[in-house]
């Protein structure tokens, strides 16, 4: 019976994608070792453990939107966030093999995890890797067998804050995504256009400034 062992070695951002995506590179190990494994279904969830790591003051400010005021972070900062799900082909291999686990990711800013990962500065994100899938194997006398990839395994990473905003960076560089309510985007391009303005980051741009001059509202 198949006893699988999975570790993330690293990260690095997949180009060229769709989407942004993230390749985790995972290593699997069999015991026991001589054991055929015909193939993995392997399916996985991605958590972000939030309190296990420190924040500076900036990063706690940039939080505020998800977890409010640092002093409530004891009740409000819950265990772990659902990030992704992800899944991936397994192929046949004995003892141990290495594939990567594509993570697709978003920047849309109405997602938490995105919040989240755009108010970090640095250092590492603490992710826990939850697993579950079936494992087909061969017996001594070449019989197919399955089993289910148990519950219990999981597995920690840490993610360098850096590979995300390298992968956006390189997925949408110097911009942000926003949404909008289709109403909302209709008035801000008649805004645009009345304005004679060429690009939407110009017509932001006069929005702002109309809202903090002495007689556009601002305070």
């Amino acid at each position: 019976m198949p006893d699988l062992e999975l570790k993330v070695e690293s990260a690095r951002a997949v180009p060229h994608a769709a989407a942004p995506c993230l390749a985790l590179a995972l290593r699997i190990a069999n015991r026991p070792a001589g054991e055929e494994i015909a193939s993995i279904a392997l399916q996985c969830q991605v958590r972000i453990t939030p309190a296990a790591r420190r924040y500076s003051e900036a990063e706690q400010a940039g939080l505020a939107e998800l977890f409010g005021e640092p002093e409530r972070w004891g009740r409000t900062v819950p265990p772990s966030l659902l990030w992704a799900n992800a899944q991936v082909a397994v192929p046949a291999f004995q003892g141990e093999c290495a594939v990567e686990l594509p993570l697709p990711c978003t920047y849309d800013f109405n997602v938490a995890g995105t919040k989240y990962f755009h108010a970090l500065e640095g250092g590492e994100v603490p992710l826990l890797l939850l697993f579950s899938g079936t494992v087909f194997f061969r017996t001594g006398n070449g019989a197919l067998q399955i089993s289910p990839v148990p519950w219990t395994k999981e597995a920690p990473f840490r993610l360098p804050v850096r590979v995300w905003k390298d992968m956006m960076e390189l997925y949408y560089p110097n911009s942000a995504v926003l949404r909008l309510r289709h109403d909302i985007f209709d008035r801000f391009q008649r805004f645009k256009v009345e304005r004679g303005l060429s690009t939407f980051d110009q017509a932001m741009e006069a929005l702002l400034a109309d809202r903090v001059s002495p007689g556009g509202g601002g305070e």
